[in-house]
């Protein structure tokens, strides 16, 4: 049984349901959202818990046979980033620590693609030196840490780590006016008719729709082989300001979705998922133009 903790969010939630798809007996852990995506409905076990737990946590292992962990559990920082990180930290260690004691084939972890900033470089590679610049943000931040914690915990063990530098992503379950994400609240604000912002025609940047993101993840988790500790996880293209309008356009009629060449930040950093595709085989399902019309039929029934 694989183990996805914060499997009910949006990228363990996808993930958990790719697993599913691949034959995997899936357990998510539940603790802040407690209601099952229709798409997970019958399909998973769900294991209310609190990742900082320790004795919680480990009772798990006790329960059921896991053979692998997903870590996605996670916070958003508060006023104070000291409580977001002593919790993150805490939840990590707790999984770090159960995937020794139950001897599990592969512990995956959640970075991020911010691990790069600070890179020019167009597209980001694993191979790159993570730069030193300050994190602009503290999930970033943790993220960052959240690699060699990992790796050094697991050195002297059989448990394979696997660092997931996860890409722009979003879909279904996401925070429709989610901060960390443009998509979502410009698909939103479409849907209510709202005058939409006039964008920069060429910006954009990384993007990965959530049930790819949960595909590729679980590619990773159910490969025979890997070669590599880090993967990048993402589309492997960027998307422009220019086709998000156009996608918008297509999928909400009447949608006054609109860009202007001229102006823009520069190039759009995203990442190189070569590595990814090469010991998988992953490929996309969803371009922009399907993913936003994929995600406007979800918004119609579902309220994130």
């Amino acid at each position: 049984m694989i183990l996805v903790t914060g499997g009910l969010g949006m990228i363990g939630a996808h993930t958990a349901g790719a697993l599913s798809d691949l034959g995997h007996d899936v357990i998510v852990t539940a603790h802040g959202r407690t209601d099952v995506p229709s798409f997970l409905t019958g399909r998973v076990t769900v294991e209310p818990l609190d990742v900082t737990d320790r004795e919680a946590f480990l009772a798990v292992g006790r329960r059921h046979p896991i053979s692998d962990v997903v870590h996605l559990a996670g916070g958003i920082p508060g006023a104070n980033p000291i409580d977001y990180f002593r919790t993150d930290t805490a939840g990590l260690l707790n999984a770090l620590e159960a995937a020794r004691t139950w001897g599990v084939r592969r512990f995956a972890v959640a970075s991020s693609l911010g691990a790069y900033l600070g890179r020019p470089e167009v597209p980001w590679r694993e191979e790159l030196e993570l730069p030193p610049a300050a994190a602009p943000h503290p999930i970033i931040a943790f993220k960052k840490a959240v690699e060699p914690l990992t790796t050094q915990a697991l050195l002297g063990t059989e448990v394979q780590p696997v660092v997931l530098r996860i890409g722009s992503t979003w879909g279904p379950l996401m925070d429709p006016e989610s901060p960390f994400n443009p998509i979502p609240p410009y698909v939103s604000a479409a849907l209510r008719a709202d005058q939409l912002p006039v964008l920069p025609a060429s910006d954009g940047g990384d993007t990965c729709y959530a049930p790819d993101a949960g595909r590729a993840i679980a590619g990773l988790i159910a490969a025979e082989t890997l070669h590599h500790e880090i993967y990048n996880v993402s589309s492997g293209r960027p998307y422009t300001n220019r086709e998000l309008a156009g996608a918008v356009r297509a999928a909400v009629p009447g949608a006054r979705a609109e860009v202007e060449d001229g102006r823009g930040a520069g190039p759009n950093r995203y990442l190189d998922v070569r590595r990814l595709v090469a010991e998988t085989g992953f490929a996309p399902a969803f371009d922009l133009i399907a993913a936003i019309a994929d995600y406007v039929r979800w918004r119609a029934t579902n309220a994130r």
